[in-house]
C-alpha cells in the first residue's frame, strides 16, 4: 500500500535527514512531502539541497517552499544577504556554498525557483510550509509570503474554543475549507512538545531541528510519526539557531 510521509522542517541538518530517511524504509510507492525550511541552522545546507535533488530522481517527492528557502533564493539570485536572514542561519547557509561552482549555483537557484509554495493533494488536505490568510484559501491569496510566513493559522487553530461547533457562524472559514492541513514553520518545542503537534484539523511537523529539536516524519493517514536523534547531536561545536 502507498503511503504518504510529510517531513518538517531541516534547517541545513543532513545528518538527520538522513537518518529519518533511513527509518521511513521507503518503497517505490512511497511519496514524500516536505514542508519547507530546507536551509539555515546547521552546516550543511547547500548539500541539503542536493541531498533532496538527489531523492527526487529516486522517489515521488514534493518539495515545498519555506521562508528560509525564500531567503536563500534571493541571495543565490544576486541580492545582497537580507541582515535579519544572515543572523537567522544565513551565515552558516553562505559557508556551506563555499566550495560549490557558479554553474552548480545556479542549478540550486533554479531548483528553489521551483519549488511549491502550497499543495491540495485528492482528498482535499492542504500541505503548505506556513498559512495562508484569504477565507477563500490559497488560490485566493493575495500575498504570497503569507505561504511561508504566516502564523496565524496555527495560532488560531491553537486557540480555538472546543466548544464552537463547525456548523456555528463563528468557526472559522479557514479550517472549514480543507480535511487537513499540514504546517510547518512553528517549531513544536516552542510550546514544549518535542513530536509533532495537532490543533483543529491542522497538523505542525515542524518539531525544532533548527534548535534542540528533531526532524519528523509523519504518514499523513495513519499519523504515525518517525523522528531524527536531536539534530545538534550530529555538529558538535556547532550552535545552529541557538544564539
Amino acid at each position: 500500500m502507498a503511503r504518504t510521509f510529510v517531513i518538517g522542517d531541516i534547517h541545513g541538518a543532513l545528518k538527520a535527514l538522513e537518518q529519518l530517511i533511513g527509518q521511513l524504509l521507503l518503497q517505490p510507492t512511497d511519496r514524500l512531502i516536505f514542508l519547507g525550511d530546507y536551509v539555515d541552522g546547521w552546516s550543511q545546507s547547500s548539500q541539503v539541497v542536493e541531498y533532496l535533488m538527489a531523492l527526487q530522481e529516486q522517489h515521488d517527492c514534493l518539495i515545498i517552499k519555506g521562508n528560509h528557502d525564500a531567503w536563500c533564493e534571493r541571495w543565490l539570485n544576486g541580492e545582497d544577504p537580507d541582515p535579519v536572514w544572515y543572523r537567522n542561519g544565513g551565515k552558516e547557509t553562505i559557508a556551506s556554498y563555499e566550495n560549490i561552482s557558479p554553474e552548480r549555483r545556479l542549478v540550486h537557484l533554479e531548483w528553489f525557483n521551483r519549488l511549491a509554495l502550497y499543495y491540495v493533494d485528492d482528498q482535499n488536505r492542504l500541505f503548505l510550509h506556513a498559512g495562508f490568510a484569504s477565507m477563500h484559501g490559497p488560490e485566493k491569496e493575495h500575498y504570497e509570503t503569507n505561504f511561508y510566513w504566516d502564523r496565524s493559522l496555527w495560532e488560531m487553530a491553537l486557540c480555538m474554543d472546543k466548544r464552537i461547533k463547525k456548523d456555528s457562524k463563528l468557526y472559522p472559514k479557514r479550517l472549514l475549507l480543507y480535511k487537513e492541513i499540514f504546517i510547518g514553520h512553528t517549531p513544536t518545542i516552542n510550546y514544549d512538545e518535542t513530536i509533532p503537534m495537532n490543533a483543529c484539523n491542522v497538523w505542525n511537523v515542524d518539531t525544532g531541528a533548527a534548535f534542540m529539536g528533531r526532524i519528523s516524519a509523519m504518514d499523513i493517514d495513519t499519523k504515525e510519526y518517525w523522528q531524527s536523534e536531536p539534530a545538534y547531536v550530529f555538529y558538535p561545536g556547532e550552535k545552529g539557531r541557538n544564539k
